[in-house]
C-alpha cells in the first residue's frame, strides 16, 4: 500500500484550495452584489437631467464603451502597453466634469444620488489601478480590474439607466 505523506497532501490541497478560491470569491460578490442591486428600486437619472448634461454623460460613456473594447482586445493579445494607455484614458475621461458649468454641477448633485456618485468615482479608480497594473505588466491583476471595471458599468447601468439599458429591468 502507498504510504500517505501529511505534509505534501496538505500543501497539494493548499495550493488546489488556492487556485480555487479567489474565483470562487469573485463570483460570490458578484452574485451578492447583483442581488443586491436587483433587491433595491431602480433610480434612472436620465429623464431628470438637461438636455446638455445628458448628452455630456452619452458622450462620456460612449468613450469609456469605446475604450473598454479596446482593451479588451489588447487583453487578449497581452498588449500591456496599450491596456495601460486605454485604462489611463478612462481614468482621465471625466468628460462631465471637465464641461460642466458651476449651474451644470449644481443640477447633476440635485438629481444624482451619492451611490452614483460613488460608483462613478470607483470605475474611475479602477481604471487607474488598471493601468498601473498593465504598466506593471501583471496580466493576472489586468484581468481581475478589467472585470472589477465591468462590473461597475452593469451594475451602474441596474440601478441608475434601466431607461436605457432595459434589459436590466426584468
Amino acid at each position: 500500500p502507498k504510504i500517505l505523506n501529511l505534509k505534501t497532501s496538505k500543501i497539494m490541497l493548499g495550493t488546489r484550495t488556492r487556485k480555487l478560491f479567489l474565483p470562487l470569491v469573485i463570483v460570490s460578490v458578484a452574485v451578492a452584489l447583483s442581488g443586491l442591486v436587483l433587491a433595491q428600486a431602480n433610480q434612472s437619472i436620465s429623464p431628470m437631467l438637461t438636455p446638455k448634461l445628458q448628452e455630456l454623460l452619452q458622450k462620456e460613456m460612449q468613450s469609456i464603451n469605446d475604450a473598454s473594447q479596446k482593451i479588451l482586445a489588447a487583453l487578449v493579445v497581452g498588449d500591456d502597453t496599450r491596456v495601460a494607455k486605454l485604462a489611463q484614458q478612462i481614468h482621465d475621461s471625466f468628460i462631465l466634469r471637465q464641461s460642466m458649468t458651476p449651474e451644470d454641477k449644481a443640477q447633476l448633485m440635485t438629481v444624482a444620488p451619492e451611490g452614483f456618485v460613488q460608483m462613478d468615482r470607483d470605475f474611475h479608480e479602477t481604471a487607474a489601478e488598471l493601468a498601473t497594473v498593465a504598466r506593471a505588466g501583471n496580466k493576472p491583476l489586468q484581468y481581475e480590474q478589467f472585470g472589477r471595471m465591468i462590473e461597475t458599468c452593469g451594475a451602474c447601468h441596474a440601478h441608475y439607466a434601466t431607461d436605457r439599458f432595459t434589459g436590466f429591468s426584468e
